[in-house]
């Protein structure tokens, strides 16, 4: 069987790939399990300059990276450029993840023979979990993807990566395994700590393998759901980190509507199209007050759009489809779209409707992936309240209010919380910062472990497992746990942080 890599806006097919065969994914998680020590020995000082190192590797090939994925994905080369400097960026940031120390939770509790009853001497942190498998993502031929987010944090807790490419980017699936490969040899660590696999039943079997200890997905939510359960019911369920889907609901509340309609309306439009409407963040419902006119406001930036290309057909039709549906649905409206032309461009979709419609078409609480959104009015604050309790877990809620409505804020944000793992206020969702506060995670649908994250320097905790050294032998201990502490690590003894 073969996986083809076809060209996002002629539909040409560019070059083949092999899917990977079961037996050859098994050998690949083999591998994997193998080289664990390797990552382990380096320490968090090794694997610091092994991502640095795949970091600089991806620079020096950014040209030639973005040609092939905007030949795959049609994303552009801008956002495309953006988006490689972006993966080398979180790279770096799990360096300083790994020389800062934290992430391994050092803990140390002194024994007392003398208490009743005795403590023993007790010394935790964190060690990785093991091998992992990553699917990569449509949306992000980089950021999530091959080099990306799942595999630089499950790099920096210390485990091996075996990626299932996406079927929509292939090319730039290997060539952005040789840069990471390049990288890893620069290092001094052996090249198969990144691995890469192709073909649906490839996909299969990584989650089935027994090497395979934890799993990052980003996609829909039928074939997350899919595997997530496959995981669950191995011999040996694993974690599955998957992002499986989110509508990322924006209110407007009438005082925003008063004060701020044309530019609420302008920076929605924006968002909720950027990239084709195909962000994970996109603000695909929102809830904003009627006769206030944002939906009208809305559909100048929408008929001014220019048509779009999808990532590829599968989501073209999927978007087509799920389009379709929508504005079949009785009292549902199509406000404007955008210009059309050629048939493997789509037009923008902007809809409008009473909120009321959320208690019988559940339908409008799915996300469509691709440039729809849906605004619904809402007559007073009961309703706009009912409508943000049916809401389903998301990754992000937005709010745009006026000072004056702290209280009605107040009410809706402590609602929103319950919902959605980043609270935006008077901004938009679109745009989610790498960094140490980062929280891109939900209640399900939006992702099966909401506790966790993809983005962000705290991503590393979902590929790490807490061990206690008790009354053990100073010679047997890690150094990390010694009294020395020869890596100069943050830690907390009886209770009390020591810094380095």
């Amino acid at each position: 069987m073969t996986v083809w890599s076809i060209d996002a806006r002629s539909g040409e097919r560019r070059t083949e790939h092999a899917e990977t065969t079961p037996r050859e994914v098994a050998a690949l998680c083999r591998r994997a399990h193998e080289l664990l020590p390797a990552l382990d020995e380096a320490g968090p000082r090794g694997r610091a300059a092994l991502l640095e190192a795949m970091a600089d590797a991806l620079d020096e090939r950014a040209g030639e990276l973005v040609a092939v994925a905007d030949a795959e994905t049609a994303l552009g080369e801008t956002r495309l450029t953006g988006e490689v400097a972006r993966t080398s960026g979180q790279l770096r940031l799990f360096a300083e993840v790994l020389r800062e120390g934290s992430f391994l939770d050092v803990r140390l509790d002194s024994a007392d023979p003398h208490a009743t009853p005795p403590k023993p001497d007790l010394r935790r942190m964190n060690v990785p979990l093991g091998v992992v498998g990553v699917f990569a993502a449509s949306n992000f031929p980089f950021a999530f993807s091959v080099g990306g987010g799942d595999t630089a944090s499950a790099l920096a807790a210390g485990c091996p990566v075996v990626v299932k490419a996406h079927p929509l980017h292939p090319d730039t699936s290997e060539r952005t395994l040789a840069a990471l490969r390049a990288g890893a040899r620069a290092a001094g660590l052996p090249e198969e700590i990144v691995q890469l696999a192709h073909g649906q039943e490839a996909g299969v079997a990584l989650v089935q393998d027994p090497h395979v200890k934890a799993i990052g997905f980003t996609g829909s939510l039928a074939g997350g759901r899919y595997l997530h359960d496959l995981a669950a019911s191995r011999p040996e369920p694993i974690p599955f980190y998957g992002e499986l889907g989110s509508i990322n609901p924006l209110i407007v509340t009438p005082g925003a509507a008063r004060t701020r309609l044309t530019e609420i309306a302008a920076g929605l439009a924006a968002s909720a199209t950027l990239g084709a409407g195909q962000f994970c963040v996109k603000p695909g419902l929102v809830l904003a007050p009627a006769g206030g006119g944002l939906a009208e406001a809305m559909a100048e930036h929408f008929t001014a759009l220019e048509p779009q290309v999808l990532l590829g057909d599968p989501i073209r039709a999927g978007f087509a489809a799920g389009a379709a549906e929508r504005q079949a649905i009785p009292g549902l409206r199509t406000v404007a779209t955008g210009r059309s032309g050629g048939e493997r461009r789509v037009a923008a979709r902007l809809l409008a409707g009473p909120a009321s419609l959320l208690e019988s078409h559940g339908l409008l609480l799915e996300e469509c992936f691709g440039p729809l959104t849906i605004v619904l009015d809402y007559t007073d604050e009961g309703e706009l309240l009912r409508a943000l309790e049916r809401v389903p877990g998301s990754l992000t809620v937005t709010l745009h209010s006026t000072p004056e409505e702290s209280g009605l804020a107040a009410r809706l944000t402590a609602l929103a919380r319950d919902r959605a793992g980043r609270l935006v206020f008077d901004g938009y969702p679109t745009g989610v910062t790498v960094g140490w506060a980062q929280q891109h995670g939900g209640p399900y649908p939006a992702t099966t472990a909401p506790t966790t994250t993809s983005v962000g320097t705290a991503a590393i905790a979902r590929f790490l497992r807490p061990v206690v050294y008790q009354n053990c032998p100073p010679a047997l201990l890690p150094p990390a746990l010694r009294d020395d502490n020869p890596w100069s690590l943050p830690r907390r003894r009886d209770g009390v942080l020591e810094l380095p």
